[in-house]
């Protein structure tokens, strides 16, 4: 099945685009961080990342960044979406820059995370009718992408101090082994501490070690247990958050081996509030974790959130 077709189980086409600029304010007068924290009306949030206190999140129906700060809640729309616009997984790096996976339309978006100017603009492939370019991970010298309709990754090199490469400088990894299996559907990457790369397949719930260097992958033991719907990952020493979504509605903890080679699931963080969380990223001792509400009506009345939990 296309990744096109795919997501239009999840949404509907023709949300909004360029929405309203301000969210309802959350005060943090008691000095407590808000365990909620509201986004715009039918922004259909997927992606997050967070530098200092503040967040990112964009529209999977419209495309646009929406900027918010942890402490107070308040935000507003960074850059604007377009019709038909997408965006998906994004990471900052240590130079305040936002990398944003724009799905569908096969290309990686480079921004000022301060003022929303676009830096670079990265073609990944031209296969647009069979691609969707969905999260990345940020190592010291290069970037990361996932295709979940193409058994590939994609490489953004980055030049000395972090250099911006031109776009004839990204290279396309080809996968081997489990990973290649694109019914699997790749889609959350982390950077392990030996520079190995892992993912997680949302469909098959498995997950895969890969060589960044080759592309071979190799399925990790995790004793039996499903991450079926798996999404965003986080890791925080040996152990893997992953965020499932759907009617999964928790973050599993698996606690890896050494080599990575098995985990084990310790413990999984539910909330009532649960609602198809797609993604997360670490703050201190907790995680946000975003509300996408991939099952609820996408109209501009729709509310979306992102809800903080102890990891």
């Amino acid at each position: 099945m296309k990744r096109r077709h795919l997501l239009s189980t999840l949404v509907l086409a023709g949300a909004a685009g360029a929405l309203g600029t301000t969210s309802p304010a959350t005060a943090a007068s008691t000095g407590v961080l808000p365990s909620r924290v509201p986004l715009p009306g039918g922004f259909a949030p997927e992606g997050i990342a967070i530098r200092g206190a503040t967040f990112y999140t964009g529209s999977l129906t419209g495309g646009a960044i929406y900027r918010g700060d942890l402490v107070s809640g308040e935000g507003s729309v960074l850059v604007p979406g377009w019709d038909g616009g997408c965006a998906i997984g994004m990471h900052t790096d240590p130079r305040g820059r936002l990398w944003v996976a724009r799905g569908w339309h096969g290309y990686a978006e480079v921004l000022d995370g301060r003022t929303g100017s676009r830096l670079a603009k990265y073609p990944l492939t031209g296969d647009l009718a069979n691609t969707f370019v969905n999260d990345c991970v940020i190592t010291r010298d290069a970037v990361y992408f996932t295709d979940s309709g193409r058994a590939c990754l994609y490489v953004v090199p980055l030049g000395p101090g972090g250099r911006l490469p031109s776009p004839g400088a990204v290279r396309t990894i080809e996968l081997t082994g489990g990973a290649a299996d694109v019914s699997g559907f790749n889609n959350g990457i982390e950077v392990l501490p030996d520079g190995r790369l892992i993912l997680v397949q949302m469909l098959s719930g498995k997950l895969f070690t890969v060589d960044p260097r080759t592309g071979q992958s190799t399925v990790v033991d995790t004793g039996g247990a499903s991450l079926a719907q798996g999404d965003g990952l986080v890791l925080r020493g040996a152990n893997l958050y992953v965020c499932q979504n759907y009617t999964a509605n928790k973050i599993s903890v698996v606690e890896l081996s050494r080599d990575a080679r098995s985990g084990r699931l310790t413990r999984e963080i539910t909330d009532p509030r649960f609602d198809s969380p797609s993604t997360i990223a670490p703050f201190g001792p907790h995680l946000y974790a975003v509300n996408a509400r991939f099952l609820a009506p996408q109209e501009p009345s729709t509310t979306y959130e992102l809800l903080r939990v102890h990891s």
